[in-house]
C-alpha cells in the first residue's frame, strides 16, 4: 500500500466513524457557497462517491458552463451508509445553496445567505434574487435548532475561473463577516484544478508543484481573506466511471478538515 493509499483510508475512517458529540445534533452541517459554476453541487456528488466507494448521482449538477445557477432551493443532502432498510446516513451533510451572481437581480440574494447560517431556511426553500427572505413568508425557520444551524462554511472557486468580480467577491466578503461574528470556522475549497493547468492534467499527483495553481490559491486566499493553509484543491468526479485513488484522496483531505473544524465549533459553541 502507498502512502496515498494509507493517508486516503485513514482519512476515510475517520470520516465514517465521525459522531457529533453534542446531544441533540445528529448532524455536522456544511454549507457550500461561491460563484455559479464553482461545482458546488459536483463536489457533494464528489463526496458521496468516496463515502460510498462507488459512483453516485445525489445532487444533481449542471453538465453546462452558465451564467445561471442550476441549483435554485435549499436543500439538505444526506450520505447514506450501506443498503437496505431502514435507512442509515453519515453523520455530515451538505447544504448546496443557489450561485453568487453579478448584480442584485440573479443569484442567491447574500442576506439569504446569512440566514442559512443561523439555520432559518427551512428544507425545499426556493430562492429569490430579487426579494429577502422574512419572518412572514412559509419558508422562514422561526425557531431554528442546533441541528439546523451551518456549523462550517466552504467557499468553492473554480481554479480555471476568470478574475472574481469585484461584485461577488464583496457579496463573499459580506457572508464570510456574517459566519465570522457567528464564530462559524470557514474554510475554502478549489475545484478544476486539472482543467485550469496542463501539469496537473496529465498527472494529478503534480497538483502540490503547480506553480500555476500555487499562485491561483495565493490570490484567492488574499482576495477573501481565507489562510492558504485552509485552502484545500480537488478535482470533482466528472466524466470518471470508476473511482480514482488520487482524487479521492484530495477529496477526503478536504472533507477531514470540514470535520474537525465543524466539530470544534460543536463543542464551543452549541
Amino acid at each position: 500500500m502507498t502512502d496515498r493509499q494509507g493517508n486516503k483510508q485513514r482519512d476515510l475512517q475517520y470520516v465514517q466513524e465521525y459522531k457529533p458529540v453534542k446531544e441533540g445534533i445528529r448532524y455536522l452541517r456544511v454549507l457550500l457557497y461561491g460563484p455559479v459554476g464553482a461545482g458546488k453541487s459536483s463536489f457533494i456528488n464528489s463526496v458521496s462517491n468516496v463515502l460510498r466507494q462507488r459512483i453516485t448521482i445525489p445532487a444533481l449538477a449542471s453538465a453546462t458552463t452558465s451564467d445561471r445557477s442550476f441549483t435554485t432551493q435549499y436543500e439538505t443532502h444526506k450520505f447514506r451508509k450501506g443498503r437496505g432498510q431502514p435507512a442509515t446516513f453519515y453523520p455530515v451533510v451538505f447544504n448546496d445553496i443557489m450561485g453568487l451572481e453579478d448584480g442584485n437581480e440573479s443569484g442567491v440574494h447574500p442576506d439569504d445567505l446569512k440566514l442559512a447560517l443561523e439555520g432559518h431556511v427551512k428544507e425545499n426553500h426556493k430562492f429569490n434574487p430579487f426579494a429577502q427572505l422574512t419572518r412572514m413568508d412559509p419558508g422562514y425557520n422561526l425557531n431554528p435548532s442546533a441541528d439546523d444551524k451551518v456549523h462550517v462554511l466552504v467557499c468553492v472557486m473554480s481554479a480555471n475561473a476568470p478574475q472574481i468580480n469585484s461584485s461577488i467577491l464583496e457579496k463573499m466578503r459580506s457572508v464570510r463577516k456574517t459566519a465570522s461574528d457567528l464564530k462559524i470556522p470557514q474554510m475554502a475549497i478549489v475545484t478544476n484544478i486539472d482543467a485550469a493547468c496542463g501539469e496537473i492534467e496529465k498527472d494529478l499527483k503534480n497538483v502540490y508543484k503547480s506553480k500555476h495553481l500555487k499562485k491561483k490559491i495565493k490570490d484567492f486566499s488574499a482576495a477573501l481573506g481565507i489562510p492558504i493553509n485552509c485552502v484545500f484543491p480537488v478535482k470533482n468526479y466528472s466524466d470518471e466511471i470508476d473511482l480514482n485513488d488520487y482524487v479521492d484522496f484530495l477529496i477526503l483531505s478536504a472533507l477531514k478538515k470540514m470535520v474537525d473544524f465543524g466539530d470544534d465549533f460543536i463543542e464551543r459553541n452549541c
